[in-house]
């Protein structure tokens, strides 16, 4: 079966019923389970928690961005959105991309959070009432969500987290709130889990990023690949790592929302520019499920809904586009 197959029929089954896994793959969740239980032992807990990034935030010229109202931002999600790991707020992925948007927008950024250690799709729902109870009467204008590794780990059935995240995007897309998805991201890279349980978590990662990619961009947002983009440089390079031997350093995060960054200004329409085309993207749209597949395993790319002659759907359903931004 390949990826765009098994991606769409996760989506299928968290919006008609069913769990979408096999027995074999039932029991690969079984033993993935098992052994992240061994790798947990292995990996100190957090010895603080998320540094706190509620407030106003400023570009590099602060001068250029106080005239005008803050544009309203939230960060949703599990640890990985709540920055756990780094010791500033400035180093928290919240932090860096609310500098990095309010740089480029020239306006300041009313950050706020809602994200939190442990968190799965589950929790999304009331992540987001708060987050738009927090802005009410206002409009929240951009939600970043970062969701998915607790998902795998505890054994969540993948329709399930689907139908949560689906229900999260389409709540705040119908608030008026832009959506930009960091998938989840792939668990193979972890080095405590042992191969070839390795490779389990790499599969199962993949494909509920996939099928994260087809949930969000049919709800009508955009996500991008977040992968093995810290991998290579974990396995050789330890001050990618934070303190606690689990989470991302500063040069992590900072890696992390530097490919987030450019789909966040094109959601609220602000200038990029697109890198060049090459196999794995391209301005080409395609049919979201192998859009959704590619993008899986290509850190960094971002997928968006397409039209083609002024259709958005074709034979084989929504039409997508595979991109490469840069700010």
């Amino acid at each position: 079966m390949s990826r765009a197959t098994h991606a769409r029929r996760i989506v299928a089954a968290a919006l008609y019923g069913g769990g979408g896994l096999g027995a074999l793959s039932a029991a690969m969740y079984g033993i993935l389970y098992g052994e992240s239980r061994l790798a947990r032992r292995r990996i100190a807990p957090p010895r603080r928690p998320a540094p706190t990034v509620d407030g106003i935030w400023h570009g590099l010229d602060p001068d250029a961005t106080t005239a005008r109202p803050p544009l309203r931002m939230a960060m949703i999600g599990d640890s990985s959105a709540a920055g756990v790991g780094v010791v500033a707020n400035a180093h928290t992925p919240g932090a860096l991309l609310a500098i990095g948007l309010s740089d480029r927008a020239e306006r300041p950024v009313e950050l706020l959070s809602t994200a939190f250690i442990g968190a799965r799709s589950s929790d999304l729902p009331a992540q987001v009432e708060k987050a738009l109870a927090a802005v009410s009467p206002q409009r929240l204008d951009i939600a970043v969500i970062m969701i998915g590794a607790n998902d795998v780990t505890h054994r969540v059935r993948p329709a399930d987290s689907i139908r949560d995240l689906t229900a999260a995007v389409r709540t705040l897309r119908a608030a008026g709130s832009q959506v930009v998805v960091g998938t989840c991201p792939d668990l193979g890279t972890i080095r405590p889990i042992a191969q070839p349980l390795r490779y389990i978590a790499r599969r199962w990662s993949r494909a509920l990023a996939a099928a994260q990619t087809i949930a969000v961009v049919e709800a009508g947002g955009r996500t991008v690949s977040l992968g093995d983009l810290l991998g290579p440089s974990f396995a050789t390079e330890r001050h990618w790592f934070s303190e606690d031997g689990f989470h991302p350093s500063e040069h992590g995060y900072a890696a992390a929302a530097e490919v987030m960054l450019p789909s966040v200004l094109a959601s609220l329409e602000l200038p990029t520019d697109t890198l060049p085309a090459t196999r794995f993207t391209s301005r080409k749209a395609r049919p979201i499920a192998t859009a959704a597949a590619r993008a899986a395993s290509n850190p960094g790319t971002e997928v968006a809904p397409a039209e083609v002659d002024g259709r958005q759907f074709g034979d084989k359903g929504r039409w997508a586009r595979l991109l490469r931004r840069q700010a």
